[in-house]
């Protein structure tokens, strides 16, 4: 019987192919002999030669350069107004995040201008964010709110972000999530009914409306107690959002086993996580995701890498993109951090910032080269996988693929 013809849109020829598709725990390894079929903006063929039942079909030959997943970047504070680098200059000086917070900075220091910023504005300066982050070769982008914190604020930055990501489609994918950042100033004298509010009104209406995949809670010293924390992520569960959660950046209150109890996509920051708290994130597979950014800029205790990678839990590698900790769209330099601050591999690096980046979204056909996977790639003037964190301010991709498209470079 004859085989049935593959219609392809275009094959992609000559790259040195990295797949980051290999079984946990194996090696990562570049691919000299793989060509890449694209059909309705999926990987229809990864093979070896061109596919005997292949029609004629346009040919893109990528000159020998290394081709990866389209990176996923999967914690992001990227909507917000204003900037904060007043404070960068103070702990340049030595204050600490918690004094500069305690004194009125921080977190509630973008809410103002947040808040005071329309619609329109928002949405320009967090597309603006975007396109650096692309130019970076991150194809899936995740979003959070966080910085109004009042309940009708909160939704409406969640529907800003729906129309950033309607106008980029084909271009970049956005996730989007809520955040349950702190407690406001203004609302700490009646901190209990203000957590009530959010789990019985901000959460439900969200799920109701579709606005976000996920809720996270910041659970953390000077943010929502353990307690708390529980309230607001089975009140995302309850309507249908998946649940995440900052967990030990300066303390551990328990948000790891928590979360990972709750079967938890995510624990981001970890720089203070324990044993136990390790074991149930294995147990779940629970991501950790790692923001090296954040922690050196405010020099933070590394986290325990080795433990993470003793107990087998899969490590992301994501920017937090924010005003205040880490203002960096781009990948690469996270890398770098990664693997030389954190002392992740290579190869974690690289797993880092595409398959386990992805789990941490929930996102099974993003962060891969395989067959049936999104046709989100980059380009890299490399041969060597290496390359990119070790030349971190000047590393950005040839070319960028998202959907089948090429939409830069």
């Amino acid at each position: 019987m004859t085989a049935a013809p593959m219609h392809l849109d275009h094959l992609l020829v000559g790259g040195r192919v990295l797949t980051c598709a290999e079984p946990a725990g194996a090696t990562l390894v570049v691919h000299d002999d793989l060509v890449l079929g694209v059909a309705g903006g999926r990987l229809a063929y990864v093979g070896v030669g061109v596919p005997a039942t292949a029609g004629p079909t346009p040919v893109v030959d990528l000159g020998g350069r290394l081709v990866t997943p389209g990176l996923v970047d999967c914690h992001t504070h990227a909507i917000f107004a204003g900037d904060r680098a007043a404070e960068f200059a103070l702990r340049a000086a030595g204050a600490s995040y918690l004094d500069i917070a305690a004194a009125g900075g921080g977190i509630a220091a973008t809410t103002t201008p947040t808040r005071a910023a329309s619609d329109d504005q928002l949405a320009a300066s967090c597309t603006a964010r975007l396109d650096r982050a692309l130019a970076g070769g991150t194809t899936t982008i995740e979003i959070k709110s966080g910085y109004d914190l009042t309940c009708a604020g909160e939704e409406r930055l969640l529907r800003v972000v729906a129309a950033v990501a309607a106008a980029r489609r084909g271009r970049q994918q956005v996730v989007p999530t809520l955040l349950c950042h702190l407690i406001p100033a203004e609302r700490q004298a009646d901190r209990a009914a203000y957590v009530d509010e959010l789990a019985t009104v901000l959460v439900p209406a969200v799920g109701r409306a579709g606005l976000a995949t996920s809720i996270d809670v910041y659970c953390d010293q000077g943010a929502f107690t353990r307690a708390e924390t529980e309230r607001l992520l089975r009140a995302g569960l309850a309507a249908g959002l998946a649940v995440r959660a900052h967990v030990g950046q300066f303390a551990d209150l328990g948000g790891a086993e928590l979360v990972a109890g709750l079967g938890g996509w995510s624990i981001d920051h970890v720089e203070q996580i324990g044993p136990a708290g390790i074991a149930a994130a294995a147990a779940a597979g629970t991501v950790a995701v790692m923001l090296p950014g954040a922690c050196v800029q405010l020099r933070l205790p590394v986290p325990p890498v080795a433990a993470l990678r003793a107990a087998g839990v899969a490590m992301a590698v994501a920017s937090d993109l924010n005003p205040g900790s880490s203002y960096c769209e781009t990948l690469p330099v996270q890398m770098w951090l990664a693997t030389t601050h954190y002392g992740l591999t290579v190869d974690e690096a690289w797993r880092g910032v595409t398959c386990h980046a992805a789990r941490a979204l929930g996102l099974s056909d993003v962060g891969v080269i395989a067959t049936g996977a999104r046709a989100d790639l980059c380009v890299w003037d490399a041969v060597h996988p290496a390359e990119v964190p070790y030349r971190y301010g000047a590393q950005a991709p040839a070319q960028v693929w998202v959907a089948g498209a090429r939409v830069a470079g």
